[in-house]
């Protein structure tokens, strides 16, 4: 793991389904949050069993796990709980006790009858002794399966597939074909207040992390076209 910034820590593992011919997309990124003492695990994804790297990261997490009073494990969308589980079934038997927390269709993606869901339900903040950890919000009309999350301690908001990170720039990853109408008068009305969020960081799973100007990035994101990375 990198430190980023404060309390905030990042990681690359190779994507364990996707092998794009060019670079972009051939890592995701994982995160690790520090918010008034808890660790907050952000789409963690683990290297394979054989990777040399998994046992140090894994000693990594431990050592946050260790000192804080409380271990959340949050997925922004349900195709990236792949390590999530077994990331809660590690420290479920240890204290601080985890929870695991995702839009209702991650439970899907669970193996484990053991594994409780916790539901990130938009607008409703993720709580710890009183204290707001991270505030979901919904996308896209329809709604996604997606819940950017918004960690107001850290002024960082964390996306799983909408927004990348492209070339320096923030850009909105909306694959083709779509029509044009739905996406001016449908899904992007939906990413304007978050817009009104006083953001210092954007933490995104492909692509690098925005971590200076971040708030402009995202405004010209949304003010942009739309972007689809060719295969």
């Amino acid at each position: 793991m990198d430190q980023i910034a404060a309390e905030i820590y990042h990681w690359t593992t190779p994507h364990p389904e996707w092998h794009p011919a060019t670079e972009w997309g051939r890592e995701v990124g994982s995160y690790a949050l520090i918010c008034f003492d808890t660790v907050v695990l952000v789409d963690p994804l683990l290297p394979a069993d054989d990777d040399p790297d998994r046992a140090e990261l894994l000693d990594e997490l431990d050592g946050l796990a260790e000192g804080a009073r409380a271990l959340e494990i949050m997925v922004t969308i349900p195709y990236h709980s792949r390590s999530a589980e077994a990331l809660y079934q590690r420290y479920a038997g240890s204290e601080p006790q985890p929870r695991l927390w995702g839009h209702t269709a991650v439970a899907k993606r669970l193996l484990d009858p053991s594994t409780e869901l916790q539901h990130l339900v938009p607008a409703t903040p993720v709580t710890h002794e009183g204290r707001i950890l991270a505030i979901p919000y919904a996308i896209g009309n329809p709604r996604r399966y997606e819940t950017p999350l918004w960690f107001p301690e850290l002024r960082s908001l964390a996306f799983g597939d909408a927004v990348v990170g492209v070339d320096g720039r923030l850009r909105i990853w909306q694959p083709g074909p779509f029509s044009k109408q739905w996406y001016r008068e449908k899904f992007l009305p939906t990413l304007l207040p978050l817009l009104e969020l006083d953001v210092d960081h954007v933490l995104v799973t492909h692509g690098p992390p925005v971590l200076e100007g971040a708030r402009e990035a995202l405004r010209a994101a949304v003010t942009s076209p739309p972007w689809d990375h060719a295969p």
